[in-house]
């Protein structure tokens, strides 16, 4: 009984030991004198505050990695990230862009053609 009691004194003396104890000790009071609901919602409200942070966090990153795409610029090779469905410039050079196949493709205005230049070397 004795090493019992000394172990419950030592971890009273950390400072969370009584903070823990005052904690089960009140619980069993409120259980006692009928008000045990209140202990459990209490519980409850405790567990969902650990555990929701955690669980946003992955599922904001899960969704972060589906909407993003991160690729380089077709006309001056300068590598950034930007969403998928929507219409943008790129940074460096100013290219509209558009997202296609996980890649940056330009996007091409009406009656414009998209051309591949070639060097031809003619001795």
């Amino acid at each position: 009984m004795d090493r019992i009691f000394s172990k419950v004194v030592s971890f009273n003396r950390s400072g969370l030991g009584g903070c823990l104890i005052s904690l089960i000790l009140f619980g069993l009071f409120l259980g006692a004198i009928g008000l045990g609901w209140l202990v459990h919602g209490l519980l409850i409200i405790g567990l969902i505050a650990l555990f929701l942070p955690p669980l946003l966090w992955f599922a904001f990153s899960w969704w972060l990695k589906r909407k993003i795409v991160q690729s380089e610029c077709p006309v001056c090779q300068y590598e950034f990230m930007s969403f998928k469905s929507s219409e943008f410039a790129c940074p460096s050079c100013g290219e509209s862009l558009v997202v296609e196949g996980g890649k940056f493709k330009r996007l091409s205005s009406l009656g414009a053609i998209d051309v591949q230049v070639v060097d031809v070397v003619n001795d």
